[in-house]
């Protein structure tokens, strides 16, 4: 995806992209190139795949919820900013946490953060089940992209929701996993209330976007430490 196809595209999703955003979404780019020679943070190295797979690919998160609106989103295993980084950049409104337990990713986002001197974003190194409580029940929209199954994700999303607020999983084929994941989503009070299914512009990437609203507070006791949410599926 070049540049022109990139702007396009993203007006298809209604996101008209200003210049300003667009340099800075170029220097994202190079510092991530630059640092992925070190750190291997992205196995995506050609600038087309960057743009399509990585930038385009995270503002689908537009399908699921107004972007415009002032929000508090948390982005769980961020990794190298996708899709919280990415969000800012073309969403300044909204107020994002990253969190992400491995702290050379971390160290790249924050470089990236201070050269393109962005606000009211927050980078964690911390593995979800461990973010402090003071951030249970604390985000309008909690989100990930593909870093886990939809079962664990949910357990370790939803505790830091807000009541009526959404986890948002961003994954690709998505039906078997839904399955796997009913019980624990009823049991964590919540329920499933879309399922976007969409393919990124090179006609080949499936993509769905799955929407689960909290109904109520979760219980204290979750999320569990990773080993039970790994081996002992709520049910």
């Amino acid at each position: 995806m070049n540049i022109e196809n990139f702007i396009t595209e993203l007006k298809k999703l209604n996101i008209n992209i200003t210049s300003i955003q667009l340099e800075q979404l170029r220097i994202y780019k190079e510092m991530l190139l630059e640092y992925n020679e070190k750190f291997n943070l992205t196995a995506i190295t050609t600038p087309e795949d960057i743009y399509l797979k990585h930038f385009y690919d995270s503002l689908t998160l537009i399908k699921a919820c107004d972007l415009t609106e002032k929000l508090t989103i948390l982005d769980i295993g961020t990794g190298a900013g996708f899709p919280g980084l990415v969000l800012k950049i073309v969403f300044p409104n909204l107020d994002i946490t990253l969190i992400d337990s491995n702290k050379k990713k971390i160290g790249f986002l924050q470089d990236v953060i201070k050269k393109l001197k962005l606000e009211n974003i927050t980078t964690i190194i911390t593995r979800a089940e461990c973010l402090d409580k003071s951030y249970r029940h604390h985000f309008d929209i909690v989100t990930s992209r593909a870093v886990a199954s939809l079962r664990i994700l949910t357990e370790l999303a939803i505790p830091y929701t807000k009541e009526q607020g959404y986890f948002i999983a961003m994954k690709g084929l998505s039906a078997e996993e839904v399955a796997e994941a009913s019980s624990t989503i009823a049991l964590l009070n919540s329920e499933i209330t879309d399922i976007i299914e969409f393919t990124l512009p090179d006609n080949t990437s499936n993509r769905s976007l799955i929407v689960i609203k909290k109904n109520q507070v979760t219980s204290p006791m979750y999320p569990r430490d990773y080993d039970k949410i790994l081996h002992k599926p709520l049910k």
